[in-house]
């Protein structure tokens, strides 16, 4: 019978020896990882072989340190990829790199950091718009930016690693900047999939260019009770679909936008008559082909502000019949009570005149009796004689 002890130490064995026999059959990972800069797009990634590496066939993976980001595979011990500073908004990179085979268990990942071979210049609103000519090719594009505190050239090639690409890196021509921007104009045979650096001593930007054309114009009409809305286009979207943004406000409203997608064909969009409509528009092409975009073209006014068509002849007709009414029962109420409301005012001349023909007779108070003092007593006085004819003098 075993102690609790040897079973534990029995289990502790189990555990060591299962641990060497996993670790055995895991590939090692890619050890001592260098990179280099090509040129200014483009980095190269290296490592040696790693030792203990079995027979059969070992590949590597490869991807960047974000979770989304797409896994690539290669067979060899280097890859290579174009690093811009706009996509990452920073001159700095980490990329995993593992080992993988077929039944066997790949290796952990190991990372490395690449830095861009300058720190990153400060530009700001990069715009490269597409000048065309009569057919569906651009001649040139006139690209302009807001540069921080120093001057910044412009050089473009082609997007990609390979040594074609590579090679092909072309300076902008004719310069040209104010106090607010500064500008060139870039001669491609294409205007997509490119590349550009903006450059000075002390640093550089890095981005996939985005070709603008100028804002499409709107034409509004009206069609079954809808608005009809048309673009007129340059020849380079002629044959792709393409997406209009339309923002607008109606009657005092907040702005809505909507998308619509087209080969060519009006777009339509519920109408209010009673409203009038303030629309701006912009394009963009869609998802399948390369990024070809506008900006928001000025506002197209459509209609006017006043009450809806249904209420309009309800109001021109009550109203005035209201109005008729009111006007006379005023009439009436008014002659009823003309006594009342206009009394007659004798004129004071004739009063005047009868005062003085006829006196006060034919004036009769008007206001009651007139005042009548009260009789006081009145007590008698007796006189009586005296003999010897003397006079006695009463006494009261």
């Amino acid at each position: 019978m075993t102690s609790p002890a040897q079973r534990v130490a029995s289990l502790a064995c189990a555990a060591v020896i299962m641990l060497v026999h996993c670790n055995a059959e895991r590939l090692p990972p890619p050890a001592g990882l260098s990179y280099r800069w090509v040129d200014a797009f483009t980095v190269t990634v290296s490592w040696p072989e790693p030792r203990g590496l079995p027979a059969g066939d070992v590949r590597y993976k490869y991807r960047l340190e974000d979770p989304e980001s797409p896994v690539e595979r290669t067979p060899l011990r280097h890859f290579s990829v174009n690093l811009l500073t706009g996509d990452a908004g920073s001159g700095s990179w980490t990329y995993l790199v593992w080992t993988v085979g077929e039944n066997v268990e790949e290796s952990i990942k190991v990372n490395t950091t690449i830095e861009s071979p300058k720190p990153r210049a400060q530009v700001k609103d990069v715009q490269c718009f597409i000048n065309l000519d009569n057919e569906t090719k651009a001649k040139e594009m006139n690209c302009s930016w807001v540069p921080g505190d120093r001057a910044l050239d412009l050089s473009f090639r082609t997007c990609g690693y390979t040594r074609k690409s590579i090679v092909g890196l072309k300076m902008c021509e004719r310069p040209y900047g104010d106090a607010l921007r500064s500008g060139c104009y870039l001669k491609a045979n294409g205007v997509t999939n490119i590349c550009v650096l903006l450059e000075s001593e002390a640093g550089l930007s890095t981005f996939k260019l985005s070709p603008m054309i100028d804002p499409p114009e709107l034409s509004i009409g009206e069609e079954g009770g809808d608005l009809k809305l048309s673009w007129t286009l340059p020849p380079i979207l002629k044959h792709h679909p393409r997406i209009f943004s339309v923002c607008y406000r109606k009657c005092g409203h907040a702005e809505v936008c909507q998308d619509y997608t087209t080969r060519g064909e009006p777009a339509f969009m519920p109408y209010d008559e009673s409203c009038r409509y303030e629309l701006r528009s912009r394009v963009t092409t869609g998802p399948s082909i390369p990024l070809i975009f506008s900006q928001f073209g000025p506002a197209v006014f459509y209609g006017t502000d006043q009450p809806a068509g249904k209420t309009l002849p309800v109001v021109a007709v009550v109203l005035p019949l209201i109005l008729s009414v009111c006007i006379f029962l005023s009439c009436y109420c008014f002659r009823r009570h003309s006594s009342i409301l206009c009394p007659v005012i004798p004129d004071p001349s004739v009063i005047f005149k009868e005062m003085m023909m006829n006196g006060n007779k034919d004036l009769e108070p008007t206001m009651g009796s007139l005042y009548t003092p009260v009789p006081e007593p009145v007590e008698s006085c007796k006189v009586d004689s005296v003999a010897g004819g003397a006079v006695v003098p009463l006494t009261s």
